[in-house]
């Protein structure tokens, strides 16, 4: 068809100014349908699908004035949605798993033990603690929230605790880890990019991450001492004496999530590990639970419902499926055909090339760096995106302004990583939403760990504070060399 013939104008490079366009249209459109239309039409309820999908429109639009045929937009939009295909794979399989745990009485059972062991005052520290310690040897924050997370959620609400609170503790103890363990994918793409050792990056990024968590320690204990115990002992014992009376938590129930668990802490991959959780999960309903094959099938597909006669437990306990994460992935597609439409057209690197001419000082440039990695979060919906462009972007000028690349990597993490799940469109956030069940926007205020983490980083910048000279031209290599290690 002659539409689909390749057009025979050359490319040009888009300018910043246009570049803005689609960004502007995208935040003008959000503020309409997520703000706006919600308090004109109570009810309501808006979404970034459509905004998504409309401000790629605008994208592609202003790449085609500059020469971009529909064939390379399309095939930056699939190559986007390739990336972004792994987060979508494992997010249908957290679906089963939660689904297959539910009917199984694996979450019902991890409740309960966690009703008994935990105090209500100590339980976000707690939380926040384990998921920092299982993502730290695990390398993977979605894996933490999957399994240790969710059960963290269940916990937290049968204990009466904001499930908001109970989600931010779950996402800084995962994005502690995620940050800081050799294994994470982000943590060796970041000095990968500025140019740097892995080892030598990961104890750069602790100057900063480091106080972080602690300030979050510190915010998790103030709020837990602020919940009020007879009222959430009271729930407390409603709710285990129902699980107990409608499930029968024993060590069978102990099986899949210490297999999963274990297998994630040894490093292996994230995909097979879940799935296995999933059948192990299923194994259990039927031999422990009584379930029957098909409904179990039922609950791995369309969801668990629970029917203990409590209508808080019910509530509770009702959730799951791969179906519960179809808008999700739409979500994610909507993200990605924009973000690759920025992305493949130059647009985003146009946008970080602007900003740079403002970064005029070391303290600027690390700014300048963080923003621009935050930025891309919000722009690209993807948190490698916002490593890869600013770091190429920025590389040469760190080295010309005689400083260390670990600078660079870790201005990478402390503004790409550490915010990607608190952006509802982000690959990261709408996963982090899906898993625990609690809204980007609900949890945002209390992920004290990604919030602290940037402004540290800022601060440290502007100030001069652990930022380090480049190495001296005859230095051998070493483990701080700042060449670009070998692939």
């Amino acid at each position: 068809m002659a539409d689909d013939a390749p057009s025979t104008r050359e490319p040009r490079e888009i300018p910043a100014g246009w570049a803005l366009v689609p960004v502007l249209a995208l935040v003008a459109l959000l503020t309409t349908v997520l703000i706006v239309l919600p308090r004109l039409e109570p009810g309501f309820e808006g979404t970034g699908h459509l905004p998504l999908l409309a401000a790629a429109a605008v994208a592609a639009a202003v790449a085609h004035r500059f020469g971009h045929d529909w064939n390379a937009l399309e095939l930056a939009v699939v190559e986007a949605i390739r990336m972004a295909m792994r987060a979508i794979l494992i997010l249908l399989v957290i679906g089963m798993l939660m689904g297959t745990w539910l009917a199984g009485g694996i979450v019902p059972a991890l409740i309960h033990w966690g009703l008994m062991l935990l105090s209500p005052g100590w339980f976000l520290p707690t939380a926040c603690a384990v998921c920092s310690i299982v993502s730290l040897v695990s390398g993977s924050s979605w894996s933490t929230a999957g399994t240790v997370g969710l059960a963290m959620i269940g916990i937290g609400g049968a204990m009466g605790i904001d499930p908001a609170m109970t989600a931010g503790a779950v996402v800084s103890g995962a994005y502690f880890g995620d940050k800081l363990s050799p294994m994470s994918d982000t943590t060796n793409l970041a000095p990968a990019m500025a140019g740097t050792e892995l080892f030598t990056h990961i104890r750069h990024q602790v100057l900063t991450t480091g106080p972080a968590w602690a300030i979050a320690m510190v915010g998790y204990t103030i709020l837990g001492l602020t919940l009020d115990p007879n009222t959430a002992a009271a729930g407390m014992g409603s709710i285990g004496a129902t699980i107990e009376a409608n499930f029968h938590p024993g060590l069978l129930h102990l099986l899949p999530p210490l297999v999963v668990v274990g297998l994630v802490l040894r490093g292996k991959p994230a995909l097979p590990v879940l799935l296995l959780g999933v059948v192990l999960g299923a194994v259990v309903a039927v031999a422990a639970e009584g379930a029957t094959v098909g409904s179990t099938l039922s609950a791995a597909m369309s969801g668990y419902v629970a029917t203990t006669g409590d209508a808080a437990v019910d509530e509770l306990l009702s959730r799951g499926g791969m179906s519960s994460m179809g808008s999700t992935v739409f979500l994610v597609l909507c993200a990605m055909s924009f973000g690759g439409i920025m992305e493949g057209t130059g647009m985003l690197r146009a946008l970080a090339a602007r900003l740079l001419r403002a970064a005029t000082n070391t303290g600027r440039l690390i700014a300048t760096t963080v923003l621009t990695s935050v930025g891309i979060n919000v722009v690209a919906g993807d948190q490698y995106i916002s490593i890869v462009v600013p770091g190429r972007m920025y590389a040469a000028t760190y080295r010309e302004r005689g400083l260390h690349p670990k600078n660079l990597s870790r201005a990478l993490e402390d503004g790409g990583t550490i915010t990607s799940p608190l952006i509802p469109w982000n690959t990261c956030g709408a996963f982090m939403a899906a898993t625990l069940m609690v809204p980007t926007g609900a949890y945002l205020g209390y992920a004290f760990l990604n919030i602290v983490n940037p402004l540290i980083s800022i601060l440290y910048g502007v100030m001069g504070w652990t930022i380090a000279p480049a190495d001296p031209p005859s230095a051998g290599p070493h483990e701080d060399s700042s060449r670009t290690p070998s692939t």
